[in-house]
């Protein structure tokens, strides 16, 4: 039987799970697919994400794709997929794309968005949904200090160490469009982007929150999208406010 590759659109709750990628006797969302396709498929199919999430994040709507040779038609493998997944995983699309497609080196953008929760209780069906920061920040300062991370800046200082560093490749990326803002109880960070680094959101929104505590001055907070070598002056805040809401690819409209 011929070849498919089929590309999917999945809705996620990070909270139960150790990330994306697979690691050895952990669940993750990576692991989970893997293992309900290879059902589906009769022996092992490797699944590729566009990108990964950390522990405890989140996904509105990832993209994956896989490779088959069942002829199961892609409506009959979504309801297929979702029988078959726990419930906080669902596959909301799937399509059959050219053999070549790679869901990490062919998205154009990403869209994320950090999710604050400001009142002094945070009610318990939301704590693995929001950061819950009741204290003291100048909002309006906080969506300030975002807008500056709009355009094509080196962001080092707001990366973690990862694996690939050793590979010595840019750290420069673009961001299309970046907005903080208000919505009822929560500060919300909404960042689109050309690609990110490791714990890069998590870091962008501490360091916001830095600045609307006072802690660090906009002319500071600028100079870190120009680091000198090891400049880092803020902390990554958890993971479970995080969200990736969307990946764009090249026939999608900018």
């Amino acid at each position: 039987m011929a070849a498919r590759r089929l590309k999917i659109a999945l809705s996620y709750d990070g909270h139960p799970y150790f990330g994306w990628q697979v690691q050895p006797g952990l669940p993750t969302i990576q692991g989970t697919i893997e293992t309900v396709v290879s059902q589906i498929e009769g022996k092992p199919v490797a699944v590729a994400g566009s990108g990964r999430t950390d522990a405890g994040v989140h996904a509105l709507e990832q993209v994956a794709a896989f490779t088959l040779e069942n002829p199961i038609p892609p409506a009959n493998l979504k309801k297929a997929m979702n029988r078959l997944l726990p419930r906080d995983i669902r596959v909301l699309s799937v399509e059959e794309v050219a053999l070549e497609f790679h869901p990490r080196f062919q998205a154009r953008a990403k869209t994320y968005e950090y999710r604050i929760w400001r009142e002094e209780v945070c009610p318990p069906f939301l704590r693995h949904y929001v950061h819950h920061f009741p204290y003291a920040l100048d909002e309006a300062m906080f969506c300030r200090a975002a807008r500056l991370f709009e355009g094509r800046h080196d962001f080092s200082a707001f990366s973690a160490a990862d694996d690939k560093d050793e590979l010595g490749g840019s750290k420069v990326r673009q961001m299309f469009e970046a907005e903080g803002r208000r919505e009822g109880d929560r500060l919300l960070f909404r960042v689109r982007g050309s690609g990110f680094l490791k714990h890069m959101v998590r870091l962008m929104t501490g360091g916001l929150i830095e600045v609307a505590k006072g802690n660090l001055t906009l002319d500071r907070f600028t100079a870190l999208l120009d680091p000198a070598p090891g400049d880092k002056q803020v902390h990554a805040v958890p993971a479970a406010g995080l969200f990736l809401i969307s990946v764009e690819y090249s026939s999608e409209p900018a």
